[in-house]
């Protein structure tokens, strides 16, 4: 199926570029990928094993490492299909549902994996500033109804996008610029008004932003009470219990801060280049997380 021109005919199917460029050597371009998703399930799948099966793992620290490995696998699992099935077996098409449902598991993904960072720097917080009543303030039952309240937060957020991008009509272009379905992808592809779209995708990306600055606001109160520790060891051994969280946070901010100043400063650069980050943020984060928290975490 070609990119449709005739503005008559509207579009019941969409097709996935890939890696421009390198159409003849999808196969190759396969193999990391692959691997790529293979580890990264591997060690997640990993974490919530010995997560769910050691007594003294059941704890809140870890629990919210649980509730993360869980986004992690749902952001592979989301744009598995349609990008191995583009790179191994060239199958480069997919119709409008499929492809506004992927867009939809993709983006309650990312949330949530915000969602989960905001509180686990809540959670080193009162880790550092109320040790003593740690465990008393963050109970199994509270970690289990903030799991379950942000994760209905969430689907609330998000559900109202497919809808969105269904009720808009594809006339002209069928052509998306990844390997899978992404809201702000499609809906630029729409022949009617998107303006709905476009406000209501800003709304749901500020949630984002609100837990992208919770969490600074976390660590300038931990650096605050750090910094108010008597002695130096003391306070590297304080800021030991958060390197892990840190560097979740920095792979999952980074990568989608730098996509979203190059869509909106440095739209003419090459496309792979716009491409190539938004793979790192759904394929690298999911793999290097298990890597990070089973280095730092000695129980796991």
């Amino acid at each position: 199926m070609s990119r449709l021109n005739d503005t008559n005919i509207e579009v019941l199917r969409f097709l996935l570029i890939g890696i421009p460029g390198l159409e003849k050597s999808h196969i190759w371009v396969s193999i990391p990928f692959s691997t790529v998703y293979l580890l990264s399930l591997l060690g997640n799948f990993t974490v919530l094993f010995f997560i769910k099966t050691e007594p003294n793992l059941h704890e809140p620290m870890y629990y919210f490492l649980l509730m993360l490995s869980i986004s992690d696998v749902g952001l592979s699992l989301s744009s598995l299909p349609t990008t191995l099935g583009l790179f191994l077996f060239g199958i480069n098409e997919i119709c409008a549902a499929a492809c506004f449902a992927q867009e939809f598991f993709i983006h309650l993904f990312t949330v949530t994996e915000a969602s989960v960072l905001s509180v686990m720097a809540f959670d080193r917080y009162m880790a550092i500033h109320n040790p003593l009543r740690y465990s008393t303030i963050l109970t199994t039952s509270r970690v289990i109804k903030t799991g379950v309240l942000l994760t209905s937060k969430n689907i609330i957020l998000i559900l109202p996008l497919p809808f969105l991008l269904q009720w808009l009509t594809y006339c002209h272009q069928n052509l998306l610029s990844h390997s899978y379905c992404l809201h702000q992808d499609v809906m630029k592809l729409a022949c009617s008004d998107n303006r709905v779209n476009v406000v209501y995708g800003l709304c749901a990306a500020l949630s984002t932003i609100l837990d992208s600055l919770f969490i600074t606001f976390s660590y300038i109160m931990i650096l605050k009470m750090v910094l108010g520790i008597a002695t130096p060891r003391e306070q590297l051994k304080a800021l030991n219990t958060c390197i892990s969280h840190i560097c979740a946070v920095l792979l999952f901010c980074v990568p989608m801060l730098s996509a979203a100043m190059l869509h909106l400063f440095a739209r003419d650069l090459s496309p792979m280049i716009h491409i190539l980050m938004a793979d790192v943020f759904l394929l690298v984060l999911p793999l290097i997380n298990p890597i990070v928290h089973c280095v730092k975490t000695h129980q796991i």
